[in-house]
């Protein structure tokens, strides 16, 4: 059964990051009724500008981009709260001016290596603010919440790929919290009847994301004539997933009432080797240089997460493979570059 998203109320907690702000953004041209809540800490506004922080990259770009989006948000009327979820009383107090029908969390530490190097500050922006989003959404009789996990909950995939079904052994502190983080949204809803929708996306990339995921250190190397480094030999594989597909498919869960209870992988379906990215890059910047370099012990083999599911049960129609959503990344990426 299809409702249309027109008129429905939906927080963002975390709304104000990269995937966050883009959904923003869709959902409001939508005819969503969207309001964003985002303590601005985490791989934001306040990390960047913090002098303590050893910022990897291009710190004025990325605050550049940061301060794109929330005047993009701005632009588009989306109200942003100023709060930190890990505070129940400030969180509470901002999802109650909101009145929700629907909850999205998206907060968390959303970088593996990140989260391994420091796992208190990872536990702490994760499971503590979706501690407290259930919380609220069990006590408001939340019609909704839409929990973002990870394909890292897999681990190692098989070579035939992975659904929704695969039996979950992640590695590292970042997998093993997004999948301590599924438990508690399913024990919400097995307690409480909290109605639930767990997402599963894999190697996103697009417009003003600073998390550094490779696609988007490729693109600023070359922009700056550094070589592309590859851990392994460029054979490994991931799900690289436009973040205009992801997007869409949140409509599709939200509007979709065979959503409701129900964990989907939402990426493109196919994988891609590393090494075909590194090679669209060289297309587009054919000086640049790329090195192999070992790879970590904690990255899994990854690949296709198959999203046969989510295609039957919510008609998810992702139309961007790495050919063309890579493209239209690097080409979105030089132009705002070189406006800077």
């Amino acid at each position: 059964m299809i409702q249309s998203i027109k008129g429905k109320k939906i927080a963002l907690i975390g709304g104000a990051g990269f995937i966050g702000h883009n959904l923003a953004l869709y959902l409001k041209n939508q005819g969503a009724n969207i309001a964003v809540i985002d303590g601005l800490s985490v791989n934001n506004l306040l990390y960047l500008h913090s002098t303590d922080m050893e910022i990897p990259g291009d710190r004025k770009l990325y605050i550049k981009m940061i301060n794109s989006r929330l005047q993009l948000l701005m632009d588009a009327n989306i109200p942003v709260h100023i709060e930190d979820g890990r505070h129940y009383n400030e969180l509470s107090h901002a999802l109650s001016k909101i009145e929700p029908d629907v909850v999205i969390l998206l907060a968390a530490v959303s970088h593996a290596n990140r989260s391994n190097k420091d796992p208190y500050h990872t536990f702490d922006h994760s499971l503590r603010t979706l501690e407290n989003a259930l919380d609220f959404s069990r006590a408001a009789n939340i019609k909704h919440f839409i929990y973002f996990s990870s394909s890292m909950v897999y681990g190692h995939f098989s070579k035939n790929g992975v659904t929704e079904e695969t039996p979950c052994k992640p590695i590292g502190i970042y997998g093993n919290l997004k999948f301590a983080g599924e438990h508690m949204v399913t024990s919400y809803n097995n307690v409480f009847d909290l109605p639930y929708t767990i997402i599963r996306p894999s190697a996103l990339y697009g417009e003003r994301c600073i998390s550094r995921r490779v696609g988007q250190i490729f693109i600023e190397n070359a922009l700056n004539g550094i070589d592309i480094n590859i851990s392994g030999d460029g054979s490994d594989k991931l799900d690289f997933t436009y973040i205009g597909d992801l997007v869409r498919g949140i409509q599709n869960v939200i509007e979709n009432k065979n959503s409701i209870n129900q964990t989907f992988n939402l990426t493109f379906g196919e994988s891609r080797t590393i090494g075909e990215m590194a090679k669209i890059v060289k297309e587009h910047f054919p000086n640049i240089n790329v090195n192999y370099v070992p790879k970590d012990k904690l990255t899994p083999d990854r690949g296709t997460l198959i999203i046969d599911k989510a295609k039957d049960l919510i008609d998810y129609d992702p139309i961007f493979p790495l050919s063309k959503g890579y493209v239209e990344y690097i080409r979105w990426y030089k132009e705002f570059y070189n406006a800077k």
